[in-house]
């Protein structure tokens, strides 16, 4: 059993000895009663303003509020525009995450949006990355979607390595990461660019590769080039790899444990397309999903040690959170108690407790 101080948002002491406070200090002491800490979940694909409008404005999806992040035990999310990349920008997306901020959330995002030329508030990727804060890369760019732009192979180096360039001035993410549709392109365009370019592999990342199970294993094998790639926490019918089975697959194989994260894709709509693009059906996300994903892995028998870092430390790797997805001093203290069900009991966010025991403790301004 370990000990915990927290001060300032900060882990300031973790080890087996109990911490002496001055009396002086006025300190909560606060008896989980055994129950295990882990840090808090980092959410790397949201549309925390909202996606939708695939099929008129009345589908646009409102922004997410606070307690849809922190009830699934995420701490940490970063936001980007998809198909509406046009009412919505990359203005309303900065405005959002200075919201969740305001509230206690640890919010980023990335500039962008599914088409090119890209959404940016200063011009360019690059300098948005350089010169605003909470912009960390640029996404969700889409290719092997009738959605997207359709980007040429000098088009997506070029993004590629305005990101790229932007991580070695500012030590961000810098990543571009990918959006993955349907089509039977998959991710050509990207091994191209790996093979005709000196930009490094970690640059590409692509999401929502358990959509088919071709892409899925194509998406596998780029791990071996150094690529992160991106399982998203939807249902994929007969053609993808469920979730959770996608990530027990990833954890069997011989494939780097490091390069593999699971996001939610929450707020986002879940559209369904026939064969000449028209919407059949439509769902949205939420970041419940992907810890719904982390239960059912846990409770195939994999022990925490191994499924944690896909929601945790892996993500804060790759979108280089140093303070982040891990428990150690001087770490931010975001942090889950999970109960003796492995279920989520309380979330810690910065050193305050968002959830306690099942309750809601702060919600989000409008809630």
């Amino acid at each position: 059993m370990n000990h915990l101080l927290i001060a300032g948002g900060k882990i300031i002491y973790v080890g087996p000895d109990k911490p002496k406070v001055n009396d002086a200090i006025a300190a909560d002491v606060i008896d989980l009663e055994g129950g295990a800490v882990i840090p808090g979940f980092i959410d790397s694909h949201t549309h925390m303003t909202g996606g939708g409008g695939e099929a008129g404005f009345s589908t646009r999806v409102p922004p997410v509020p606070l307690s849809k992040f922190t009830r699934a035990g995420v701490t940490t999310a970063v936001g980007l525009l998809g198909t509406d990349d046009v009412t919505r920008n990359t203005e309303s997306m900065i405005a959002q995450v200075y919201a969740l901020r305001e509230e206690g959330f640890s919010a980023y995002c990335y500039t962008g949006g599914y088409h090119l030329p890209p959404t940016t508030l200063t011009g360019s990727v690059k300098s948005d990355i350089v010169f605003i804060e909470p912009i960390i890369a640029v996404g969700e760019l889409a290719i092997s979607d009738h959605r997207s732009s359709q980007p040429t192979l000098n088009e997506l180096l070029k993004v590629a390595s305005e990101a790229h360039v932007a991580r070695l001035m500012t030590g961000k993410a810098g990543i571009l990461h990918l959006h993955l549709g349907d089509g039977e392109r998959g991710l050509g365009l990207v091994r191209v660019a790996l093979s005709e370019s000196e930009i490094p592999a970690r640059t590409y990342n692509p999401t929502h590769v358990n959509r088919r199970r071709e892409l899925f294993h194509e998406a596998c094998e780029l791990t071996k080039q150094g690529c992160w790639i991106d399982v998203t926490a939807f249902e994929t019918g007969d053609v993808g790899y469920e979730p959770a089975d996608a990530v027990m697959r990833y954890m069997h194989s011989e494939f780097a444990q490091d390069k593999l994260t699971v996001s939610s894709d929450g707020g986002g709509c879940l559209p369904t397309f026939d064969g000449c693009g028209h919407l059949t059906h439509m769902d949205f996300a939420d970041s419940q999903a992907m810890t719904d994903v982390f239960y059912q892995v846990l409770d195939e028998g994999h022990g925490l040690d191994k499924v944690l870092p896909f929601f945790t430390s892996n993500v804060a790797e790759i979108m280089k959170f140093e303070h982040k997805g891990r428990i150690a001093q001087n770490l931010d203290a975001d942090l889950i108690v999970l109960d003796d069900n492995k279920r989520i009991r309380s979330v810690m966010l910065q050193g305050r407790w968002h959830v306690f025991d099942g309750e809601q403790k702060i919600k989000g301004t409008f809630e």
